[in-house]
Formats: structure tokens, C-alpha cells, sequence
């Protein structure tokens, strides 16, 4: 029951994810490219990490000037008007942001206007951010990046902890803390009549998402999320297309004997000393890294596999079972007694392995995925540990990015398991308890 249960979240994790978030747009989110994550901080750990912690960490926050009404437009009189954006927004937490980016959209026709920013303090005080900063139509002011307002702030502390530590002391410590209360940033300009001015404040927090986030911005819950269909789909195609094919061939082979007999088993010989993971490596890089390409690659060399051995030897007792031979007397066609009366005697012991084997491919998926042989387009949990792996994820201290795709993989292998054990100790009765 246990084992059921966690297969039937996988399956409805699954079915969730395909309608939520389609394949294509899977691929579009997990390539990422500019404007699809600016607004995720970078390596943040997920909300739930809250948690465990005594203060409250704090979360981004997003202001733009598209969902406020504090907006002035005053007319100068020689053709040009001052604007004013005033983007407000309360800062509840007890650490620091990460960083603190505007992002900024203007039409223009011949010249570029330019614009002066104000930071304003709960208490009301005013620090010039920028002034006489050239507007593109589409801009990124990085503010915490800027040398010379990290020269300003007292301390040379960054200018994410100076805008929230508390102005009237020189103690701006990460110990300390920020100053909670409602922060502003003012955007003025003088824009030629008409123009068209929109800005964007993000406030990038230490927490993100439910799975929190990678070097590269992207959230890591779609990948967890795409990651759960795709191991389902992986272990599912190479259990099928490995075990039945590897069954029958082995019912077929040993039931006409002879050559076909004989050259199924010099192929399974042939393939039991052929490396799998060093030809799955050369075609990976010498060919291609497709999901798809190496299921098949996969099944191919699983067909004539040891198991081949296995179940000849049972159809060989099977072959001798007094109703074959009552089938034979009758006239029963060949193909008859193969897929009526043989294989069916030996679908019992198919079945338990047949659930076993399927956390072997999903793990052989992920093994091949952290080697550097995944998908470069698809997001699953072998390359989710794999980019981990790549920026020192555990070295620099973000745990999350390892443990839950390698704890997905684990509950994945835990519930087919548990399945799969049931099933033994159902079909074959040398297992039954009293």
C-alpha cells in the first residue's frame, strides 16, 4: 500500500505538470534567456527553508510602476514635462536582500532622456542614488553592482545592506539587521510631451519558490516537477521494451530450439561482454545526447541481456508441462502455444521484475545525466544534480539543489520497490508466509 501510494503521487505529480506546464514551454522556462527569470534572485533557497530558521528571511519583491497610481506629470511649458515615479513597498523581514535591480522601458524618438533616482528610509530620509543616468528603451540599472554607491555607503558595505541598515548609527552589520518599515525609491525625469515612461524595482530575496533557485535565476521546481514524467516515461519505455522483448524472444527461441535457439544465445553471450555505460558515453559524445536516442540505444543493448538465461530456463520446464503437450496433440499452431499456453505460465514471475527493473532505468537516466551525458534540453533530476555538481552547489553551502532531486529519486526507487517485493512474495508461493 505503501508503494502505491507514493506511485500514485509520481502519477499525479505527472499528469499535473504536462497540463500546467506544457512540454514546449518546459524547454522555453528551463533554457531560460533574457526576461524569462529577472525576476528570481539567485541561489535562493526555497520558502519552505523559513522554516527552520529564527528570523524570517527575506522574499523578493517586485514593484512596478505599472500597478501604482503614484505617478506626477507636471508640464514645464517648452514641450517637455516632469515625470515623477515614486515605487513604494514594505520591508517586513529580519535579513538583508540579495541584490536590488530597476529595470526600466522608455519610447523616444531622436534623443535619450535621463533620469535621477532617491532612495527613501522608513524615517524619512533621502539618499541621491543616481543622478543624469541615460534611459535606453530598455534599461538595467544594476544598483547592486554600482562601485561608486558602494563607495558611498558607510562601511564600504554593499549597497543592498547601506539602503536598509540603519542610517543614524555607523553599525551596519549584517548582525544588526535591517531597519523594517516602508522603503521608496523615486524615479525622476524630464521626458519630452508624450513619452512613455515605465520602471520596475525588484527586490531580490534569500528565499524563492518551492524549490528555490539555481546560479542561472531559473526556479527549480519545473525541473522537479518535468523531472517526475520524465523518469515515469524513461523507466516505463525501457522496462517495456527491455523485459517483454527479452521474454518472448526467450519463450520463441526456446520453443522452436535448434539454430534460432542457438543464435539467441551466442547474442545474449555477444552482449553480456559488450560495456553499456562506455558505448552510452561514446555516442553521447560523438553522436548525440538525446533523452530519446539513448532509451533506445538502452532497450537495444538490454534485449539480449542475462535475464534471457533466466527465462530460457523456465520455459524449458514449462515446454515439458503436460498440457503443451496436449496442446501439440490436438494440432495447436506454434504461435498459438507460444502466446497462449507458454508465456502465460511464466507472466508471473515477469511481472515482479518487471516493477523492479523500472527505478533501474530512471536511475541509469539520472547516472548518465550527472556524468554530463543528459539532455541539454530537457529538465530532469539526473541534470538538476549534474548543474549542481558544476557550481560547487554543495561546496558554497546550497544543499537544497542536491537534496530534493536526489530525494525524489530515492522515493521514486523506494515505491517501485516496495511494489515490487509485494508482487514477488504474491506470484512465487516459495515465498508465501503462513
Amino acid at each position: 500500500m505503501a508503494g502505491l501510494v507514493i506511485v500514485a503521487c509520481l502519477v499525479g505529480i505527472s499528469i499535473y505538470t504536462v497540463i500546467a506546464i506544457p512540454y514546449g514551454e518546459a524547454i522555453r522556462l528551463w533554457r531560460g534567456g533574457e526576461g524569462v527569470w529577472d525576476e528570481n534572485p539567485r541561489n535562493a533557497n526555497p520558502i519552505w527553508y523559513d522554516l527552520f530558521t529564527r528570523d524570517r528571511l527575506s522574499r523578493t519583491i517586485v514593484v512596478s510602476s505599472e500597478n501604482t497610481t503614484d505617478r506626477t506629470v507636471e508640464s514645464l511649458g517648452d514641450g517637455t514635462e516632469r515625470v515623477e515615479i515614486t515605487l513604494g513597498f514594505d520591508f517586513p523581514y529580519d535579513t538583508f536582500p540579495r541584490e536590488l535591480t530597476l529595470y526600466s522601458k522608455a519610447t523616444y524618438e531622436a534623443t535619450r532622456t535621463r533620469y535621477s533616482l532617491t532612495w527613501i528610509r522608513p524615517d524619512g530620509s533621502e539618499l541621491p542614488l543616481v543622478k543624469n543616468r541615460a534611459m535606453r528603451s530598455s534599461d538595467a540599472y544594476y544598483i547592486s553592482q554600482d562601485g561608486q554607491l558602494l563607495r558611498r555607503m558607510p562601511g564600504m558595505v554593499a549597497p543592498e545592506i547601506g539602503l536598509f541598515a540603519d542610517a543614524t548609527t555607523s553599525e551596519t552589520t549584517l548582525e544588526k539587521g535591517p531597519v523594517n518599515g516602508r522603503y521608496a525609491m523615486v524615479l525622476e525625469a524630464v521626458v519630452p510631451e508624450g513619452y512613455k515612461v515605465e520602471t520596475r524595482l525588484v527586490v531580490y530575496g534569500e528565499v524563492h519558490g518551492l524549490a528555490g533557485t539555481d546560479d542561472r535565476r531559473r526556479d527549480l521546481t519545473v525541473a522537479l516537477l518535468w523531472g517526475t514524467p520524465l523518469a515515469l516515461v524513461f523507466g516505463l519505455l525501457g522496462a517495456v521494451g527491455a523485459n517483454i522483448a527479452t521474454f518472448v524472444l526467450a519463450g520463441v527461441g526456446t520453443w522452436f530450439g535448434g539454430k534460432l535457439d542457438a543464435l539467441f544465445q551466442r547474442l545474449t553471450q555477444l552482449n553480456m561482454l559488450l560495456p553499456t555505460l562506455p558505448i552510452l558515453i561514446m555516442i553521447g559524445q560523438f553522436y548525440s545526447r538525446s533523452l530519446w536516442l539513448m532509451l533506445g540505444i538502452i532497450i537495444l543493448l538490454s534485449v539480449f541481456s542475462a535475464s534471457m538465461l533466466t527465462y530460457r530456463a523456465m520455459f524449458l520446464q514449462a515446454k515439458e508441462a503436460p498440457y503443451i503437450e496436449a496442446a501439440k496433440a490436438y494440432g495447436a499452431s506454434n504461435s498459438r502455444i507460444i502466446f497462449r499456453y507458454l508465456l502465460p505460465r511464466i507472466v508471473p514471475v515477469l511481472l515482479p521484475q518487471f516493477v523492479l527493473v523500472i527505478p533501474a532505468f530512471v536511475f541509469l537516466e539520472a547516472s548518465l545525466a550527472v556524468i554530463g551525458l543528459g539532455d541539454p534540453l530537457l529538465p530532469t533530476w539526473g541534470k538538476l544534480i549534474n548543474d549542481a555538481r558544476g557550481a560547487d552547489a554543495l561546496y558554497k553551502g546550497y544543499y537544497y539543489w542536491v537534496v530534493q532531486p536526489a530525494v525524489a529519486l530515492m522515493f521514486t526507487g523506494f515505491g517501485f520497490a516496495l511494489i515490487g517485493y509485494a508482487l514477488d512474495r504474491i506470484f512465487n508461493p516459495r515465498l508465501r508466509t503462513m
